[in-house]
């Protein structure tokens, strides 16, 4: 937009610069400055956006956002804030950054990915350098699987018409911008054996059919594992310790090997995971009631309302609680809080 009202400005003077001008040479001026403008990426990144971060990646910013926006996971925040500054600000990554989001829905994995994203692109999910797959909607049918495989070591002219291709498409955006940022939603519901196709991309290779991978960032995101995190945090429950003393180490293994053999999941005996090639399996904690009121606070406060704590509580009281006797977790986590949250506020 601002630069075609640059361009509509040099035009309208025109006519007054043409009196002193030959009309060649305002022809070649102006097409001088429009080159410069294009061929001049800082200049032209002032007014689009660009491949690469929009800013050097702030560590104190990223951290502001997962302490601001996102409860109950002090494991996830610490792994995400160390896992992405650290990776961003190597300028030679051995291998794209690969990132496994676990735990049951509505605990935050969605809004993580949400956060990297607006600490990386201006547009956030909205950029062009970011890929949202939803298994259930870009890859539903098992018959297909071969189609979207195809083969990694392989490219082909005449497979263009596979335009839904998942390697080809990954392929063609990162030669259009090496930071791109791909999130694959619903593991869980992905075809066994249909992520492996990508695997050449995510290992220690300079180079895949002449184009890098070692700068992209894959983040993928599933329910498969939640469980055993569950068993984890009932467990410090149970005993009387506070969720805050789980450490990584207490079920990143134990997280990896049951996404490993979960036969309803994604990964199940992938060479993702049996080569090492995911840097991260990140644990997301069952949420409790305290977590639900911090949701709904934010909530309130983001659309403009006096916090109410009377309806605060009334809406985290009428959410569902596992185990059934113990009613520790929520089964939705913060996911329906929110449209809970208009019913009372219509009233």
């Amino acid at each position: 937009m601002k630069l075609g009202r640059a361009v509509l400005a040099l035009l309208l003077l025109a006519p007054w610069v043409v009196r002193a001008v030959e009309p060649i040479s305002l022809g070649l001026a102006l097409a001088g400055v429009l080159t410069g403008y294009i061929s001049y990426p800082r200049l032209y990144c002032l007014f689009a956006e660009c491949c690469g971060q929009k800013r050097s990646l702030s560590r104190e910013a990223l951290q502001k956002d997962l302490d601001n926006k996102l409860f109950g996971q002090h494991l996830a925040k610490k792994v995400i804030l160390n896992a992405v500054s650290g990776f961003l600000s190597n300028p030679r990554p051995k291998k794209p950054l690969t990132l496994s989001l676990h735990g049951w829905t509505g605990t935050g994995k969605n809004f993580v990915s949400k956060i990297i994203a607006e600490n990386i692109y201006e547009g956030g999910l909205n950029s062009d350098y970011v890929h949202l797959f939803v298994a259930t909607l870009h890859f539903p049918h098992a018959s297909n699987i071969t189609l979207y495989k195809a083969r990694a070591e392989i490219w082909r002219p005449s497979w263009m018409k596979l335009g839904d291709q998942l390697q080809l498409w990954i392929r063609g955006n990162v030669s259009a911008c090496a930071r791109s940022i791909f999130i694959f939603d619903e593991m869980d519901k992905m075809h066994a054996g249909l992520i492996d196709a990508i695997k050449p991309f995510l290992d220690y290779y300079d180079v895949v059919d002449e184009v890098s991978y070692q700068k992209a960032i894959f983040i993928f995101l599933s329910n498969a594992g939640a469980e055993r995190i569950t068993d984890v945090a009932l467990d410090f429950w149970r005993r009387g310790k506070q969720r805050e003393e789980i450490r990584l180490k207490d079920m990143e293994h134990a997280l990896s090997v049951s996404v490993f053999n979960n036969r309803n999941s994604g990964f199940w005996h992938s060479s993702l995971i049996d080569r090492n090639l995911i840097d991260y399996f990140v644990p997301f904690l069952p949420l409790e009631y305290k977590h639900l009121k911090m949701c709904i606070r934010v909530e309130m406060q983001a659309r403009g309302y006096e916090i109410d704590e009377d309806i605060i509580s009334r809406v985290a009281e009428e959410m569902t609680f596992f185990p059934k006797e113990e009613r520790v977790f929520s089964d939705k986590g913060c996911k329906t809080v929110y449209t809970k949250l208009d019913y009372y506020l219509d009233d």
